[in-house]
């Protein structure tokens, strides 16, 4: 399906944007992986999708909590890799605390990551989509870019964000071949939740299983975890053709959490 396209993917060394990775890959991608982790680990993850699938895949470390450093990665997937038609802004961080006691720096490095990177991303890649006349902008918002939760006010403050930036990139774009859209998921087990599980457990004084069950009771009705497998499928959905008159849209993947 996309074959001779390059997809980059922020965040993609685990979790939800490793997901995402691996689907489009199997489509064809060839694939800019970006994330931290050991060094080993991610050349294992490198070489195990461009052996599985075929396909060109390259790690970039960019720190993505400076704006210079995110528009020089994708200058050099360009340069490595030919093109970019494909942007997933998935990369994020998490702090919990009331307002009156959030750490200023939490505040400013939750800003900076999960959604002036998302800008500097976009701003970069769409001189190249432009000139293609075809590209996918595709952000990983979350249920809490549609609604919010206490003691999470950084988060719920750039998700929003997230969604208001990706309806105003759509308008800009529409008719040129380059559309965007958010994808906002809900509970996805990931690196991420799994602290937020461990410290429930340790609050409630029970296991990690238990944990796990309280928090989705909470919030999503489903009492399932949304899946990176399930949400690379909507990805590689949203980058078809059949998905080319979709953009400026937040599609929840949350188990009826923003029903309600």
């Amino acid at each position: 399906m996309f074959s001779g396209k390059v997809a980059v993917i922020t965040g993609s060394t685990s979790g939800i944007g490793l997901g995402i990775a691996t689907a489009l890959a199997r489509q064809g991608a060839d694939i800019v992986l970006n994330g931290f982790g050991e060094a080993q680990d991610i050349e294992r993850i490198r070489s195990s999708l461009e052996a599985e699938f075929g396909v060109r895949v390259a790690h970039d470390g960019a720190d993505l909590s400076r704006g210079e450093a995110v528009r020089e990665m994708i200058d050099r997937a360009v340069a490595t890799m030919g093109r970019i038609d494909i942007l997933v802004n998935n990369a994020g961080i998490q702090h919990t605390a009331p307002i009156e006691e959030f750490p200023v720096e939490k505040w400013d490095a939750i800003l900076a990551l999960n959604l002036s990177a998302v800008f500097h991303a976009t701003a970069a890649a769409l001189p190249h989509m432009k000139q293609q006349g075809w590209g996918r902008i595709i952000n990983i918002a979350s249920a809490h870019g549609l609604v919010g939760s206490v003691n999470k006010s950084a988060y719920v403050a750039a998700k929003h964000g997230v969604v208001g930036f990706t309806k105003v990139t759509a308008l800009e774009n529409a008719g040129t071949g380059i559309t965007a859209n958010a994808i906002c998921p809900g509970w996805v087990r990931t690196p991420l939740v799994e602290k937020q599980i461990t410290a429930l457990a340790e609050r409630e004084g029970t296991d990690q299983e238990s944990a796990a069950r309280e928090l989705l009771a909470e919030k999503q009705p489903s009492l399932q975890f949304v899946t990176p497998e399930q949400l690379g499928e909507m990805v590689v959905f949203l980058a078809s053709d059949a998905a080319a008159q979709m953009t400026g849209t937040a599609l929840p993947m949350d188990g009826g959490w923003t029903a309600r």
